[in-house]
């Protein structure tokens, strides 16, 4: 059995008059240790996806089963509960408080838990010491760079020792030597420690580093060999376009 399974999972709300639908009867299969990247332009529902499976958001249709619980059948106050044990979450601009130090930021999901000071501490070291950040303890966001920022709020992702990591762009706001560097990371947490991580981003590049890829197109999954069939189609299409153009600028020369 699949770690997370989604069945026809939708998701709509209405906005105004019109009904939007970002995720439509979308079926998905993710084993416990992946590595899966999500792709697609802007609007694919690739956060909508996201946000479900992190319990930030609930379906309007179908079944989301993680770990054998249905989620969308859990209470707020039962998928609160479930999602700071069993989901760290990666945000592409940090969202850290700025006005607490880089080692308060990473405790925050623990005082959610029933653990002493001393089991709070030493999960916070040991979660700092692994992302390289140890040594910036005391400092606050201000005083960071962006990769060090992010190295913050993955170790606050990855400090209660969940079973999934969604990350939504987590590079987007990163230059390109602290982005290779963050996807080390990442590549670390799920070869080493065994996390599943679900990442989104546009970038091909970092999406390399998963296991594997999927890419959403209008709330669906599209297959890689249809995905290159409607890329072949529009570049085709496009050089239609552009003959007659040409064609019409020679004759004007």
């Amino acid at each position: 059995m699949a770690l997370i399974e989604c069945r026809r999972l939708t998701k709509a709300y209405k906005k105004g008059d019109a009904v939007i639908t970002p995720l439509h009867e979308l079926d998905l299969d993710v084993e416990a240790g992946d590595f899966l990247a999500l792709m697609g332009p802007s609007g694919s529902g690739k956060t909508t996806l996201l946000n479900l499976i992190a319990g930030i958001d609930t379906p309007t249709g179908g079944q989301l089963r993680i770990g054998g619980a249905d989620i969308a059948t859990l209470s707020r106050g039962r998928l609160a509960d479930w999602r700071s044990e069993n989901v760290g979450y990666i945000f592409q601009l940090y969202n850290l408080v700025p006005v607490l130090t880089a080692y308060e930021n990473v405790e925050l999901p623990l005082l959610l838990h029933k653990l002493s000071g001393k089991e709070r501490h030493e999960r916070v070291q040991t979660a700092m010491q692994l992302v390289g950040i140890a040594d910036r303890h005391d400092h606050y966001p201000r005083q960071l760079s962006g990769g060090q920022e992010q190295r913050v709020a993955i170790a606050r992702a990855i400090v209660t020792d969940p079973r999934i990591i969604v990350a939504d762009e987590p590079t987007g706001d990163l230059d390109a030597e602290s982005a290779i560097a963050i996807m080390n990371l990442l590549t670390r947490l799920n070869k080493e420690l065994g996390k599943t991580l679900i990442m989104v981003t546009h970038d091909a590049k970092c999406a390399t580093f998963a296991r594997r890829s999927l890419h959403l197109e209008k709330g669906r999954l599209v297959e890689a060999g249809e995905l290159a069939e409607r890329r072949a189609e529009e570049s085709r299409a496009s050089r239609a376009q552009a003959q007659p153009h040409a064609q019409t600028q020679g004759a004007l020369a």
